[in-house]
């Protein structure tokens, strides 16, 4: 159950299919193959604990993915985006370690006296044949490792196992139905899951993968024209402003197919606005996280079509959910005392299946019976899609109350005037905590609070009326689209002097 099967397999299918495209270099399913292999033996002969890698998205990526299964060593993919001081820590964690440092990453990496440093040239120059046929590595042993976003302490670093990848993508992928003329782009950074699962669901599929280095929307639009991409993933701070590029240059990329979006919340009107512009594209919203391997939830394209086009408040209701657990995966919605809830009723999401790791370097988080607590409140409606409520940590009690954020901000940003709306609890002397809205909107604040004020009291209770609201320019997100809420509720608790 090695995920460097999922590779020998489709060089069985097409060896001579391009596997991956980066910049102007292509590599076939039969040369990832050999120099992931060629990788393998040098990381076997150097007796590498762990192989990192920081790099943008380029043709190294794969082969260090494949090559780290070859050598039964765990590939970490670095987020290049952090401080000198922060990736030094993490490298130190992994030690002794061999790091792959890509040419676009300018990062001051301290290493130990243990560890090696080599360009990322390395990978894709790889060559030469194993002695020896190395045998695969073993399902329980460790294939990816990954830092937690690490909002509060120390990062956290999650353990995917090749059982759990190699589950994830045989039971959501059908093994080489892909055509030769189609072609994924892949934007999100390699050390995000979503990064690494859509490199081996494509393995699996024989389909071409695109490798985009960093993202900028017009470079995803160029891109996605010139390699006529069939498929693409995106994260919702990236799809409006790729509409925003499409309509201003009345693009509809009719090459592109499959459209997947996830990884943070996705206003639904966005989601309307896509459908709308692209009619031939098939709409997907995946909900995931790191420890279950990727995607646990699907709202597909049938289930976009349906809701677009029904009557029926509840179904069309279905744009902003995240769908139906796929097959392999048991999910449930239980209340505060542990117990399954019923139809409609908000608890904490509880997920169980073979590709849910929910384990850490320190320990694991899975009960007796294999559910894990992912931490996110969400209620299921009577048939089954489930609609989440963010992050149980969000969640403000003012007076005993739990308000949740994001109905409050689903109620702002349906404002014509609200391009994004944040909203945290701000420590409060009487009340515990009271409610404070931060909005990105179009013209003066002054003109604009009362109507605010008076749309979430006609809509909500009014205990979930914003006390205050503030005008940003923009609001924190990190690279795969979720809002930096604890970095908003950080800077408002320290404007209120209030601990």
């Amino acid at each position: 159950m090695s995920i460097l099967m999922l590779l020998t397999m489709a060089v069985e299918l097409d060896p001579e299919r391009v596997a991956v495209t980066s910049s102007d270099e292509n590599l076939t399913y039969g040369e990832l193959l050999q120099r992931s292999r060629a990788v393998g033996e040098v990381l076997r002969r150097d007796g590498a604990d762990h192989v990192a890698l920081l790099d943008l998205n380029t043709a190294a990526f794969p082969v260090a993915l494949f090559g780290a299964a070859a050598a039964a060593v765990p590939l970490a993919p670095l987020n290049y985006r952090l401080a000198d001081d922060r990736l030094t820590e993490a490298v130190s964690r992994l030690s002794p370690v061999v790091l792959y440092r890509g040419a676009g990453v300018e990062a001051a990496v301290d290493l130990g006296p243990g560890d090696v440093l080599r360009p990322t040239g390395d990978l894709v120059a790889a060559s030469g044949a194993p002695e020896a046929e190395a045998e695969l590595a073993d399902a329980e042993s460790a294939a990816v490792l990954l830092f937690t976003s690490g909002t509060t302490g120390t990062p956290k670093i999650a353990i995917l196992r090749h059982r759990h990848l190699f589950s994830y993508v045989t039971s959501t992928v059908e093994f080489g139905h892909a055509g030769p003329e189609e072609a994924i782009m892949v934007s999100v950074p390699n050390y995000h899951i979503a990064g690494i699962s859509s490199v081996l669901g494509s393995v699996f599929a024989g389909r071409r993968i695109v490798q985009l280095p960093s993202f900028t929307p017009e470079s995803w639009v160029a891109t996605a024209a010139r390699e006529a991409v069939t498929h693409a993933m995106v994260v919702p701070t990236m799809l409006g402003r790729i509409l925003d590029v499409l309509e201003e240059n009345g693009d509809t990329l009719p090459a592109l197919r499959h459209l997947s979006y996830g990884g943070g919340r996705m206003p639904v009107e966005v989601v309307e606005r896509a459908v709308r512009m692209l009619p031939h594209v098939d709409f997907v919203n995946a909900y995931g996280l790191t420890e279950t391997s990727s995607t646990v939830t699907i709202l597909g394209p049938d289930d976009h079509r349906d809701a677009m086009a029904s009557d029926d408040p509840a179904v069309r209701a279905r744009l902003g959910s995240v769908g139906r657990p796929v097959p392999s995966i048991e999910l449930e919605i239980r209340g505060d005392d542990g117990t399954v809830v019923g139809p409609d009723e908000i608890g904490e999401v509880y997920v169980r299946g073979e590709q849910v790791s929910g384990e850490y370097t320190s320990h694991s988080i899975l009960d007796a019976d294999g559910w894990y607590a992912t931490r996110d409140q969400g209620r299921l409606d009577a048939d089954g899609f489930l609609f989440l409520r963010g992050r149980a940590d969000d969640i403000i009690v003012r007076g005993g109350e739990n308000i949740s954020p994001e109905e409050v901000e689903d109620v702002l940003n349906s404002h014509p005037r609200v391009r994004a709306a944040a909203v945290v609890g701000v420590p409060d002397v009487e009340w515990g905590e009271r409610v404070e809205a931060v909005v990105v909107i179009d013209g003066d604040l002054a003109e604009l609070e009362q109507e605010l004020v008076d749309r979430v009291r006609a809509t909500l209770r009014s205990t979930r009326v914003p006390t205050a609201f503030h005008a940003w320019p923009e609001l924190p997100f990190n690279e795969t689209g979720k809002l930096l809420r604890r970095s908003v509720r950080a800077e408002l608790s320290d404007k209120a002097g209030i601990t």
